[in-house]
């Protein structure tokens, strides 16, 4: 299996849940991507500041969306909206390869260990090791990888699953996952993914 080549995009992107919401709902109510393309470019849906940023939202979160199996947008209506926000995140990780990693080498390290905290090291740690592992890392500057540490704190906290406070230290919740999610989890061949957010070996 080829390695997933890791990118800075996220610098520039939110959790954008409400957009990721609307998605599911439209796709659920039997539309395409293409429709809800179209959709967007004639109603802008996702009420964006501009054309460009209504095109940028539609790309991002199209992508996380067709990352899952179309099984998982008609269980994220069943869900409340906990699991609804761990489907969004989950998404995320799929579509991009450094957050994934990030996901299963610090957080569920953190679980597995038993330390509830991430703290500011904790992300330099992990890019700096990055750097030294992938070239394509290693050309990033201190400002990129600084971005994109506040932009997954960003999105765990938006999640639930991070203390939102201004401290640089902030404390974990653990997820607590529907059983219906964890199954279709492992039913899909996710368990790596399954393990980084339950903080399983």
């Amino acid at each position: 299996m080829d390695k997933r080549k890791y990118s800075a995009g996220m610098v520039k992107l939110p959790f954008w849940f409400a957009e990721f919401k609307k998605m599911i709902n439209l796709l659920n109510d039997g539309m395409t991507f293409s429709d809800i393309r179209s959709l967007n470019v004639q109603e802008n849906i996702f009420s964006a500041p501009t054309e460009a940023r209504a095109i940028q939202t539609f790309n991002t979160v199209s992508t996380r969306v067709k990352a899952l199996d179309p099984v998982f947008y008609g269980l994220f209506e069943q869900c409340d909206i906990a699991n609804q926000k761990l489907i969004a995140l989950i998404a995320i990780m799929e579509s991009d390869a450094l957050f994934f990693d990030f996901m299963y080498e610090v957080f569920r390290e953190k679980l597995i260990i038993g330390l509830d905290e991430l703290s500011e090291s904790d992300f330099n740690i992990f890019f700096k090791e990055k750097q030294l592992q992938d070239d394509n890392v290693a050309r990033w500057n201190d400002y990129t990888l600084k971005r994109l540490g506040s932009i997954y704190r960003t999105i765990l906290m938006e999640t639930g699953i991070l203390e939102r406070s201004r401290t640089g230290t902030k404390k974990i919740f653990k997820p607590i996952m529907d059983r219906s999610l964890e199954l279709k989890l492992q039913e899909y061949g996710m368990e790596m993914t399954l393990r980084a957010l339950t903080g399983v070996r």
